[in-house]
C-alpha cells in the first residue's frame, strides 16, 4: 500500500509540473499554453513558438528564408492546408507553406530544448514568444 501512495503522490506532482492547456487549434497541432502566467503558443508536444518582427503582418510571407530558418525553424504546414480562425497559411521563398497565427509566421527557436523553454524571446530585440 506504501508503494501505491508513493505513487500516486508523484503523478499528482507531475501533474502539477505540466503547463496547463487552455485550447488547442489546428487540430491540437498548436495549443495556447500556460507559462509563467502568460497564455502562449506552443506546438502539441509543448515546445513555445515564435514571431518575428522582421515579418509584415499579414502580408502571408515569411522573410526568415536559408540561414534564419536554421536557427529559427518555421511551423510547417502540410501541402493543402486550409485557413483556420485565427491561422493562415503562408507561403515561404521556397514555395512550401508554414503556419501564421494573426498574420505572424510562427517559429521555433534551435535553442529550446524542452517544452516550455521561450530561450528566443527577445533575441536581436525583433523574436517575440507568441502570445494568444
Amino acid at each position: 500500500m506504501k508503494f501505491r501512495s508513493i505513487l500516486a503522490g508523484a503523478a499528482a506532482l507531475a501533474l502539477l509540473a505540466m503547463p496547463a492547456f487552455a485550447a488547442d487549434y489546428l487540430g491540437g497541432a498548436v495549443k495556447s499554453t500556460d507559462i509563467g502566467g502568460k497564455m502562449l503558443l506552443t506546438d502539441a508536444n509543448g515546445m513555445v513558438l515564435y514571431t518575428f518582427d522582421k515579418d509584415t503582418n499579414g502580408d502571408g510571407k515569411s522573410v526568415c528564408n536559408g540561414d534564419c530558418a536554421v536557427k529559427w525553424p518555421p511551423l510547417m504546414a502540410e501541402a493543402g492546408a486550409a485557413p483556420e480562425g485565427d491561422f493562415t497559411v503562408v507561403t515561404r521563398d521556397d514555395g512550401s507553406t508554414m503556419w501564421a497565427y494573426k498574420g505572424w509566421p510562427l517559429y521555433y527557436w534551435y535553442e529550446d530544448m524542452a517544452a516550455g523553454e521561450t530561450k528566443g524571446d527577445g533575441v536581436g530585440g525583433v523574436w517575440h514568444v507568441a502570445v494568444e
